[in-house]
């Protein structure tokens, strides 16, 4: 069963399994400009068809949770109190899954509190975003002015939302579907993933960690997953074909397919408790 719960500080949406399930909760957490609906278009009720109670938070200012109206007041430290919260409510630690922004939030999570696993999809890397940033302003300056123009309030042409989530085909009406759902992000978590609040491993007790990323990505390229992944001593996974928006491109279930796989050998004997 699917809900949204909305009547809180922040939007959760939730989809759970039918019966009882041996695994802990999944808590997912969207990137920069968008919010939990971009987990909801096929992650969700994929997870919960497979025996995992799936939920997503969308950050403070992001779809429809309260603070939009202080957006970049926001810092990262901020998005790590909204997982905490939503943590508290869950019946059990639940397994993190972050995308770009929402990698770094789990990075810097980790530095607080432990969880059974965590998967980074296309996260920003912990040395941070400037290195990327640069190199997408040589390589794609329009698409990086269409990034700035979401951060300034402005809104991206439907082309540069294109470039920067999708490699394979994507059709126009959900484009364009896609485009409304779009929001700006807070410039405070942006220079904080830049430069002033990245991850300090020596701070975490690491759990074991999944981190994917995608060969075509515009945003987050394949060598910035390796940096991740030789960070935290893992050996990074690299999708063939796909772009940044690894869990709406064309082929997601591939990509949620090897979570399932990566989930179901390591965290099955694990009891779903605190």
């Amino acid at each position: 069963m699917k809900t949204a719960d909305t009547m809180r500080r922040l939007e959760v949406i939730a989809i759970e399994p039918r019966g009882k399930t041996r695994y802990p909760p999944l808590l997912f957490v969207h990137g920069a400009f968008a919010a939990a609906w971009c987990w909801a278009e096929h992650f969700l009720p994929y997870f919960a068809e497979r025996g995992f109670a799936a939920h997503a938070v969308s950050l403070r200012g992001h779809g429809l949770s309260q603070g939009r109206d202080h957006l970049d007041w926001h810092s990262i430290g901020s998005y790590v109190e909204d997982v905490t919260e939503v943590i508290g409510s869950l019946e059990g630690a639940p397994v993190l899954i972050g995308h770009s922004m929402g990698g770094m939030v789990v990075q810097k999570y980790l530095e607080t509190a432990e969880v059974p696993a965590a998967v980074l999809m296309a996260s920003v890397p912990p040395q941070g975003l400037f290195s990327s940033s640069l190199q997408l302003a040589i390589s794609s300056p329009d698409l990086f002015r269409d990034l700035n123009s979401i951060l300034q309030g402005g809104n991206a042409s439907t082309e540069g939302l294109r470039q920067m989530l999708f490699a394979q085909p994507v059709d126009g009406d959900t484009l364009i579907h896609y485009h409304r759902l779009m929001q700006p992000e807070s410039q405070r978590a942006i220079w904080d993933m830049a430069l002033f609040d990245l991850p300090q491993r020596w701070r975490m007790k690491l759990p074991p960690l999944l981190v994917l990323g995608a060969e075509l990505d515009a945003l987050i390229p394949a060598s910035f997953v390796t940096s991740t992944a030789d960070y935290y001593g893992m050996q990074p996974e690299i999708f063939p074909g796909m772009g940044h928006g690894m869990m709406l491109e064309a082929g997601w279930e591939t990509v949620a397919a090897r979570v399932v796989e990566w989930l179901a050998a390591t965290i099955s004997a694990r009891p779903s408790s605190r």
